[in-house]
């Protein structure tokens, strides 16, 4: 299978097109950004660290009934994907206060909730990707009803899988952030990513941040906390 046409160009990686209609080539780089790309840098490895971490995670996710993208690894940094047509939202989902949560709600970073919380975010870059509720999403015509229902329920299903899973490697789940898609017959299967530039990651005896959030706050140890998740979940 070959790169054929640049289809789209995001902050962290490159779609292409190839041979088969069906199907895409994601190539992972290791650019870093945050807040929206304002603030931008390198993390070397992080394009091979997240290409193997996401479709690891995928494949878990699989076994467990939740469809994605995933079809083929090619590469360190490359992987066939089913096209999909992205539904423009960000669904994020939080276990433990941090971040843009903490700051809304006043709450202290490391608070317990309790019970899962189910966001949504429009994906657009212009607009700084804002907050928004299901029925503005069905007013904007991002995506119907039934359509809202299934992701919801993919992405609390993902939550239980994950969190259980990352529990048997030492790692929190603090939060996530998802992107799901539209196949060709018109079903909900999740794709982008899944790694430490989409997920919060701690330590679970030392909260030691795992995650994009040391490059977000220029904490240092970015590559080495990278290292560190694709070690505690593939032994590499």
């Amino acid at each position: 299978m070959q790169k054929l046409d640049l289809i789209y160009e995001g902050k962290a990686k490159k779609v292409y097109s190839t041979e088969d209609p069906s199907v895409c080539i994601v190539s992972y780089k290791d650019d870093a950004t945050a807040f929206n790309g304002l603030k931008k840098g390198t993390i070397e490895g992080k394009g091979s660290i997240n290409n193997r971490v996401t479709n690891h995670l995928m494949s878990l996710l699989e076994e467990k009934g939740i469809p994605t993208h995933f079809i083929e690894e090619l590469s360190p940094t490359d992987t066939a994907v089913r096209r999909v047509e992205i539904v423009p939202l960000e669904v994020i989902v939080r276990n433990i206060a941090a971040g843009s949560l903490s700051k809304r709600l006043g709450l202290p970073e490391g608070t317990k909730l309790d019970r899962p919380v189910l966001e949504f975010c429009y994906k657009n870059d212009e607009l700084g990707d804002p907050m928004v509720n299901e029925y503005h999403i069905m007013a904007l015509g991002l995506a119907a009803k039934e359509e809202l229902d299934t992701i919801a329920d993919y992405a609390f299903r993902i939550n239980t899988y994950l969190s259980e899973y990352l529990k048997t490697v030492g790692v929190e789940l603090i939060d996530f952030k998802l992107e799901f898609g539209r196949t060709g017959e018109g079903n909900i299967i999740l794709a982008d990513e899944i790694s430490p530039d989409t997920c919060r990651f701690w330590d679970s005896k030392t909260g030691e941040k795992l995650d994009k959030d040391r490059f977000r706050r220029d904490m240092g140890g970015e590559k080495e906390a990278y290292l560190e998740i694709l070690h505690r979940l593939l032994g590499i």
